[in-house]
């Protein structure tokens, strides 16, 4: 069967269909594609612009390297890569379905992206054996293998992508219940925008209204035993909450025990992200989350505090003009001495005169020159420039401090948000757009080869596991699926990520609830700095009374070994029989995972061998905080296909739409979808301590 689209993505979705109904459902479509965040935001455009956009992906889980994942989705997610499983059995079938005039490029059945993973449990290792997450629901009995239902064979579960519920994650995925692909039309599940953000007072708490249960994986096994890992992923739609005063617990308090089997009982609480980041207030991201609408989707959580670690301790940096003056690690000379500082990067572009004479020098050596004192030109460099002591220059540096001033304030205290429930859901807010504009989704769907015409040498179809051949204008492909004939001249980067699971924050305070970002200096020469965030369980990536830890650097060796070192400064690792005195103050991890990623950012086009001109190849994560790498490359992608249109223009006005009667008849028959419901969380997550939930009202009314 010959199927055509107009657009193909090879990459993560967010609703699916199989294989024998893909041919009814596609006739014409411009684009394909596969996988994270800049195909996603590429689907949304193309879909919003009227092109028709097909966006397959041979995962059972959604996002790739930027998906989120429950506890036993991670711990499959790790036995899977562990054991290098092929994501689809290997067919050489398809080369009987390439015609004479045509040529063949070879798709990567494996995923080479991750290496290097290793996990670790120093919690109380009672038996997990028999644990079944809370909530989880009932293992069905599989009548059909997994090969022949296109499941990789590291999961351990169907996948039932085609009824909302992203594979191995029990985690329900609200643009497929909420969304008929092709419809054009929105649920009524969907919330509007309102009101105008407003920055909390010093130590004030604010809260978030509870949005939904924490998700997770509802079928992976309980592991046998304490490091014994397992795969899956879950993404769901964020949507900003409203701000309101909620108290907190004291943070003096003992640590309560968490036990290995509370963590696995509890594992539908959390949402592990593959790649940490956050979102600058003033960042691309959220300026195209406002401008497409897209916000509507997501919650937000500003991140509470900014971390320094000096001399063996942790401090809170300040960063707003009255954090400036209300803190009490700063003499009065040093207040102004820093604000005096700030003020000139808020505008170095009038003074060069300042700064010109160090243009060719690091951003450090700058600072020396500036009157200030080791303890601020540490700050500034390390916590609120965020860049490198030996590499960085006098530019990058005044760049990176204005950026972090001018986001000051938007939303909170602080420049960062944090998407609710993981960095995982952007992606699929981007998605459930495009589903909103006739966007077709398919999980477990592998895809086999390119087919490009020999005459025109432009790709002209794929070939699906099939043998089905879907037909476009043009192919969007995530890196991770290029074979290494085509990537032979590619050089890539590494990221070093470990996740860890603590029992108390890094900096204790009044408030439990923090979300907190912490940049660790390099710990020796030839080392990167390593960025620390701390989330909580207001953030819903957590279980009560536990923290989530992501840290992340660029690689020199294995993540281990680029990050250990720091884990060992900020935390201990010893089982609670072996603690010692001096390690009692720091925070206990319970469990840990470490591994190496792909960073396939700033590769050129021209890099890949043998690629016609209408595919273009989308970069994986990259290891910056921000996702402005992202929004750049789907942007200028978007508009090497269409120059003429505009990118992910905001939706129409649904009073302004004008639907035909045929679809509108269904509403009056009483079929139209009913509002997804939304369990309460708990009052200890839904206290966001120190920290304010953003609403889609401040998104939206920017």
């Amino acid at each position: 069967m010959d199927v055509g689209t107009e657009i193909l993505i090879l990459g993560s979705s967010k609703n699916s269909c199989n294989g024998d109904d893909l041919g009814q459902r596609l006739l014409e479509t411009t684009r394909c594609r596969l996988q994270g965040l800049p195909e996603s935001i590429i689907a949304a455009a193309c879909a919003r612009s009227g092109q028709r956009v097909l966006h397959v992906d041979s995962r059972n889980y959604y996002g790739g390297n930027w998906a989120s994942f429950s506890f036993s989705g991670l711990l499959s997610w790790i036995k899977e890569n562990q054991q290098k499983t092929d994501l689809s059995d290997e067919c050489e079938d398809w080369r009987k379905l390439i015609l004479e005039n045509e040529e063949a490029i070879p798709l990567s059945s494996k995923d080479k992206t991750i290496q290097h993973v290793e996990d670790f449990c120093f919690g109380d290792q009672d038996s997990a054996e028999g644990v079944e997450e809370a909530g989880a629901l009932p293992k069905l009995p599989m009548f059909s293998t997994p090969a022949a239902e296109g499941v990789s064979p590291g999961s351990e579960k169907e996948s039932p992508a085609a009824e909302g519920i992203s594979a191995g994650s029990g985690k329900e995925s609200p643009a497929a219940e909420e969304i008929s692909a092709g419809s054009g039309k929105e649920s009524p599940a969907a919330e509007s925008p309102g009101a105008e953000p407003q920055t909390p007072e010093p130590g004030q708490a604010v809260g978030t209204e509870a949005a939904r249960a924490a998700p997770g994986d509802g079928a992976g096994t309980a592991p046998g035993s304490a490091a014994a890992p397992s795969t899956a992923s879950g993404e769901s739609a964020l949507e900003p909450a409203k701000m309101e005063a909620a108290p907190s617990e004291s943070a003096a308090q003992e640590p309560k025990k968490i036990t290995y089997s509370q963590i696995v009982r509890e594992g539908r609480r959390f949402n592990i992200d593959l790649v940490s980041k956050l979102l600058y207030s003033r960042g691309l991201l959220i300026d195209l989350l406002i401008k497409s609408n897209v916000s509507r989707y997501a919650e937000f959580k500003n991140a509470t505090r900014v971390l320094a670690f000096r001399e063996g301790k942790v401090e809170q940096v300040p960063c707003s003009r009255a954090d400036v003056f209300n803190s009490r690690q700063l003499t009065m000379v040093e207040k102004r001495m820093l604000m005096k500082f700030l003020t000139f990067c808020l505008d170095y572009e009038q003074h060069p005169e300042e700064y010109q004479d160090y243009e060719n020098r690091t951003f450090a050596q700058f600072l020396q020159t500036r009157k200030l004192t080791p303890s601020l030109q540490h700050f500034i460099l390390h916590s609120i420039a965020m860049v490198s002591e030996t590499e960085s220059s006098t530019l990058d540096g005044l760049q990176a401090t204005k950026k972090f001033l001018q986001c000051l304030g938007r939303y909170g205290n602080t420049p960062f948000l944090f998407p609710l429930y993981g960095q995982g859901e952007i992606p699929q807010c981007f998605c459930r757009l495009c589903a909103v504009f006739g966007g077709i989704y398919c999980l477990r769907h592998a895809v086999c080869c390119l087919v490009l015409d020999r005459a025109s040498g432009r790709c002209k179809a794929i070939v699906d596991h099939f043998g089905q051949r879907i037909s476009a204008n043009y192919f969007i492909v995530e890196d991770s699926y290029l074979s290494e004939s085509t990537c032979t001249n590619v050089c890539y980067r590494q990221i070093s990520r470990a996740v860890l699971i603590t029992d108390q924050s890094v900096l204790n305070t009044d408030s439990e609830q923090q979300v907190s970002i912490l940049t660790v200096p390099p710990l020796e020469l030839g080392k990167a700095a390593v960025c620390v965030i701390e989330l909580c369980s207001s953030t819903m990536t957590c279980m009560k009374d536990t923290y989530l830890v992501h840290l992340t650097c660029p690689s020199t060796k294995t993540a281990r070994e680029d990050l250990e070192p720091v884990v060992q400064k900020l935390f201990n690792l010893n089982t609670e029989k072996e603690t010692e005195n001096e390690e009692l103050e720091k925070p206990r991890v319970l469990w840990a995972v470490y591994f190496n990623m792909r960073d396939s950012s700033g590769v050129e086009k021209s890099s890949y061998a043998g690629l016609p001109s209408n595919v273009f190849v989308c970069s994986g994560p990259d290891s910056a905080l921000g996702n402005d790498c992202a929004v750049k490359e789907a942007e200028t992608i978007f508009r090497e296909m269409f120059p003429t249109e505009e990118f992910c223009p905001p939706p129409p006005n649904p009073e302004d739409i004008i639907y035909d009667e045929d679809e509108i008849e269904p509403e009056e028959a009483g079929l139209s979808n009913s509002p997804e419901t939304k369990p309460e969380s708990s009052a200890e997550e839904s206290s966001s301590g120190g920290g304010a939930a953003v609403t889609k009202e401040e998104l939206m009314n920017e």
